[in-house]
């Protein structure tokens, strides 16, 4: 349990200053791949899309996550084209706060509104990505970013009921709410220091 809590403490550790890796200096697709890795916004939002999927359960368990890597990957290609996109950093921080408080408050909601909900974020991370393209190649980066979201969304997914056996199932369920509840108060800490 204490290294899953020191684990989460160093994720909340980037800093915007160091928050991507420059795609001239790597190949395309380990570019696209560790774009959403090394930004504690990104981290943090994707993870909370997985611990309330699995909250929610049944088929939003693979829907809602699902959703998020496909409108992320369509705000990817409405980037490349120009159209403009107002307010992308703060919806992305925004992102990290709404979702750690729906893990908070496990709150249930039907399949196709959680789809929304993760949908209206997944624009503007997506949108982020399309602007921070750099020298890489287009598919290659997004076949990267798109795989590495996926893993993270998986990892929030797991995260809970590999918690729940370690701990026991109504520790669990508390130890997942209080992940998304840290989640939240980093996503404000983002809001104020962005």
């Amino acid at each position: 349990m204490k290294k899953y809590l020191i684990a989460f403490a160093a994720m909340l550790s980037a800093t915007p200053a160091m928050a991507h890796i420059n795609p001239a200096e790597h190949a395309s697709f380990s570019t696209g791949f560790l774009h959403p890795l090394s930004g504690a916004d990104h981290v943090l939002a994707m993870v909370a899309v997985g611990l309330w999927a699995a909250q929610l359960g049944g088929r939003a368990l693979w829907a809602v996550p699902a959703t998020f890597v496909l409108v992320m990957m369509a705000g990817f290609g409405a980037s490349l084209t120009g159209m403009p996109l107002p307010f992308i950093e703060p919806a992305i921080a925004a992102s990290v706060v709404v979702l750690g408080l729906l893990a908070l408050t496990a709150f249930k909601v039907p399949m196709p509104m959680g789809m929304i909900v993760v949908g209206f974020f997944a624009l503007f991370h997506g949108f982020a990505h399309g602007g921070e393209l750099g020298e890489a190649s287009a598919t290659p980066f997004l076949v990267g970013f798109a795989l590495a979201t996926a893993l993270l969304h998986a990892a929030g997914v797991l995260l809970g009921p590999a918690i729940a056996r370690l701990a026991g199932d109504k520790a669990g369920r508390l130890i997942t709410r209080f992940a998304g509840g840290l989640t939240a108060l980093a996503g404000l800490a983002l809001m104020v220091g962005g």
